[in-house]
């Protein structure tokens, strides 16, 4: 039997040849004088080949079709401890220009989360990202944003109005209104008057990426209030308003899909408005998606109501099956009678009634559970952001 080599005495091996190849690393890259280093920071260098002697060389070039193990060397970043201790959101500013020539992504993100921490709570320091991402060019602005939305500061009442106001410069490209409204998704509330600035830039048609931000803004920051106070009607409005009267049929799609995330009880006010966008829109996913909003409403009778009336004008067999399971969603058992009634008026979905009725006769009542249970019928494709 072959014994195996001790796996103290192979580490060890492993840890002396990398301090090793470090120190000979950091002679060739401190021997290298082709390039100066970027001030403050420089990023790693790749080790090079020292002189030898012919012999060596000549040794080497006999052995050289052999295959050899290559051990990759950890990156080295010259002068970042020595920035960290003195950092500064100037010498940030200039390291993140440094790493982003470099095409360092792992510095990158290293020195946004250092911004982070050195912003803060402080205002004017937030202000001062907003200002440097408005005048550099991808994708600089999305990393001082990025930052200025992990830190406390970016809920300050001027940072906030700043970030509003840039989501609502017309002159600004698409992509950089929309960093500004993400860096605004970490807010606790939204106040009557932002909220009507953020549906006005959902509602425009020549808002490309921002209209769908402002729209995913809303729906956050209502999932946060909602969490925080169980307010969450005022957004819905808006949301609901977004959704019915959008051009674009991605924002109207995720209008109605935002609530998903904190699962308020629809009030039974919005049941007609969403029955009239599943019976009318043009476009199968936002049909679907008012069908799943329904299921999760303080009246399920409403609903199934809503349900019945849908069905006999849609044709497309996704969206029929879509009502037939939101509606058991939404009622349970009790919409086992409407069930089979759409079973009849479409025999390709009476094996799911079959299945239903079968799983609410074992006495299981939690439609999670049900749902396990159930098998898949047709090949429709669950939009992402609407579970069953």
């Amino acid at each position: 039997m072959t014994s195996r080599p001790s796996f103290k005495v192979a580490l060890a091996g492993l840890v002396l040849l990398l301090a090793v190849g470090v120190v000979w690393w950091r002679g060739a890259a401190r021997s290298d004088d082709a390039d100066p280093p970027t001030p403050g920071l420089t990023g790693p260098s790749v080790p090079t080949a020292a002189p030898a002697s012919s012999a060596p060389v000549a040794a080497a070039s006999a052995t050289s079709k052999a295959p050899r193990e290559q051990i990759p060397m950890p990156g080295c970043w010259d002068g970042l401890a020595a920035l960290d201790r003195s950092a500064t959101l100037e010498s940030l500013h200039a390291a993140v220009s440094a790493a982003i020539q470099a095409r360092d992504t792992a510095l990158v993100a290293y020195l946004q989360e250092r911004l982070t921490e050195l912003v803060g709570e402080d205002p004017d320091r937030a202000l001062q990202l907003v200002t440097w991402a408005m005048k550099a060019a991808p994708p600089e602005p999305a990393i001082y944003l990025e930052a200025l939305k992990a830190a406390p500061a970016v809920r300050h009442p001027r940072v906030s109005e700043k970030l509003l106001s840039v989501a609502e410069d017309k002159s600004l490209a698409a992509p950089d209104r929309a960093s500004a409204l993400d860096a605004l998704e970490t807010q606790y509330r939204f106040t009557p008057d932002t909220r009507n600035r953020l549906k006005s830039i959902a509602l425009d048609d020549s808002a490309d990426a921002a209209a769908w931000m402002a729209t995913r803004t809303l729906g956050r920051v209502m999932k946060e209030d909602y969490q925080r106070t169980g307010t969450y009607a005022p957004y819905w409005k808006d949301l609901l308003d977004i959704g019915t009267t959008s051009e674009d049929t991605a924002v109207r799609l995720l209008a109605l899909e935002m609530p998903s995330y904190s699962d308020p009880l629809i009030d039974s006010g919005s049941i007609d408005t969403l029955a009239n966008v599943m019976r009318t829109d043009k476009e199968r996913d936002v049909r679907e998606m008012a069908a799943f909003r329904l299921a999760v409403t303080e009246d399920p009778q409403k609903a199934l109501a809503a349900f019945r009336a849908a069905f006999d004008g849609e044709h497309d067999l996704c969206v029929r099956w879509a009502i037939l399971r939101f509606a058991v969603r939404a009622a349970g058992a009790d919409a086992l009678p409407l069930v089979e009634e759409f079973a009849r008026k479409d025999p390709r979905l009476r094996q799911d009634y079959l299945d239903f009725k079968a799983l609410y006769a074992t006495g299981t009542t939690d439609f999670a559970r049900i749902w396990l249970g159930k098998k898949e019928h047709h090949d429709c494709v669950v939009e992402e952001g609407a579970p069953h």
